[in-house]
C-alpha cells in the first residue's frame, strides 16, 4: 500500500520545480541587466552564469569601462539572490531523489513484512474491472487480501498488501505467500494466463482453493483439470443476472442483497462440518442444530458435490459436509460458535 499521500509524495518535486522557475527568472533578469550595462547578450549570459555559480571574475578587464558601481550592484544582487536560489534548487532536487528512494525502500520493506505475517489470506491475480469487483466483495466480507497486478502503481490503487509483477511467475506467487494462503482467485484477461496461474498455484500449494476466470466455455474443463476448484465465466454470470432482473427482479434483489449487503438483516452463509465434529453421523433432527442456533438450513452440500435441498430432519450429517443456512448475522455467529464447540468437545451431547 502507499506509504504517503500523493500530495506528500510530490511535495519535494514541487519545491524543486519552483526552485527551477525562480532560478530561470534570476538567470534571465541577470542577463538582461548585464546587457543593459553594455555587454553583449552572450557575454551577459556568461557573466550571469559565472556569478551565480561563484566561479570567479576577471573575464571583463577594468579598462573596459563596464565595471561601474551599477555593475557591482547587479553582481552583488546576483550573488546574494542567484546563489541562494541555485543552492536551494540543487538541495531540493537531491532531497527529492533521496526521499523517493528511501520512501520506496521503506515501502518495500514494510510490504514484505506485512506479506510475511499473513496466513490463510486470499490472493487475487489481476486488478482489472473484474478483479476490482472481486476485491471489493472479499474486503466487504472481512477477509484478508493480497493483490497481484502488473501495474507499477498498484500499491496506490488499493489499500491492501500488493505485489507488482506477472502472476504467472512462481517468484511472484511466492512473494504473495501462496504456500500460506487459504485461496486464490485468478481473474486475468486471457484464459491462457489463468490456466498457467492455476497450474502453478496448484503445484506450489496442492490444497489451496482456486477460483478461476474463464472467458470461453471451452476453457472451463481445462481449468478444472489444471486444479481449479471453481471456474466462473463473468459474461455468463452477468447474462443470467440480467435475465433474472428482467424476469424476477424482486427475487434477484433479495438474493443479491442477502449475499453482499452487510446491513441486510438476513443473510445466506456456509459453514462446514469439521472432520472431528460430534455431528458426524447424526441426523439433522437429532443434532438440534437449527433449534440451538436459530438458523434455517436451506441446503447441505455433501462431500460428493451433491446438494440436499431443504433437508428433512432424517438427513444424515457427515464430516466434510457444508451447511448452507439462512439467518441473521447473530444467528450465523451463534452457529459458528456452536459448531466450534462440537469440534472442540468431540463428545458433545448427541441427544436431549
Amino acid at each position: 500500500m502507499a506509504d504517503l499521500s500523493p500530495f506528500e509524495e510530490d511535495e519535494p518535486w514541487r519545491r524543486a520545480q519552483i526552485g527551477l522557475v525562480v532560478l530561470t527568472v534570476v538567470l534571465v533578469a541577470g542577463t538582461v541587466a548585464y546587457r543593459m550595462l553594455g555587454l553583449t547578450w552572450v557575454d551577459a549570459l556568461y557573466q550571469t552564469l559565472i556569478t551565480i555559480t561563484t566561479v570567479g571574475y576577471g573575464e571583463i578587464p577594468p579598462e573596459s569601462g563596464v565595471i561601474t558601481p551599477t555593475y557591482r550592484a547587479v553582481t552583488s544582487l546576483l550573488l546574494l539572490g542567484g546563489v541562494s536560489v541555485g543552492l536551494y534548487t540543487l538541495g531540493v532536487f537531491f532531497e527529492s531523489v533521496l526521499e523517493g528512494r528511501i520512501a520506496a525502500q521503506f515501502g518495500r520493506v514494510r510490504m514484505k513484512r506485512e506479506l510475511d505475517e499473513l496466513s490463510n489470506h486470499i490472493i487475487l491475480c489481476g486488478y482489472g474491472q473484474v478483479g476490482q469487483a472481486i476485491a471489493a466483495e472479499i474486503l466487504n466480507q472481512g477477509s484478508s487480501l493480497v493483490v497481484i497486478d502488473r501495474s507499477e502503481d498498484i500499491h496506490q490503487r488499493i489499500d491492501v498488501p500488493t505485489v507488482c509483477g506477472d502472476a504467472t511467475s512462481d517468484e511472484i506467487l511466492e512473494a504473495a505467500g501462496i504456500t500460506r494462503a487459504g485461496g486464490l482467485v485468478t481473474a486475468l484477461d486471457t484464459d491462457a494466463a489463468n490456466l498457467f496461474v492455476t497450474v502453478s498455484a496448484h503445484t506450489m500449494a496442492p490444497t489451496i482453493h482456486i477460483v478461476a476466470r474463464a472467458n470461453e466455455a471451452s476453457s472451463v474443463n481445462k481449468l478444472l483439470a489444471a486444479g481449479a476448484n471453481r471456474v466462473v465465466n463473468p459474461h455468463e454470470i452477468g447474462g443470467i443476472r440480467m435475465a433474472s432482473f428482467m424476469l424476477q427482479p424482486n427475487v434477484a434483489d433479495f438474493v443479491g442483497e442477502s449475499m453482499s449487503d452487510s446491513r441486510f438483516e438476513v443473510r445466506l452463509e456456509e459453514t462446514p462440518i469439521a472432520s472431528d465434529s460430534a455431528l458426524d453421523g447424526l441426523t439433522l433432527g437429532d443434532s438440534f442444530l437449527a433449534a440451538d442456533c436459530g438458523v434455517t438450513i436451506l441446503a447441505i452440500r455433501h462431500t460428493d458435490g451433491s446438494f440436499a435441498h431443504m433437508p428433512e430432519d432424517d438427513e444424515i450429517l457427515v464430516a466434510g459436509d457444508v451447511l448452507i443456512a439462512l439467518g441473521t448475522s447473530e444467528h450465523h455467529q451463534a452457529l459458528k460458535v456452536w459448531m466450534a464447540a462440537q469440534s472442540a468437545d468431540g463428545d458433545a451431547d448427541r441427544s436431549r
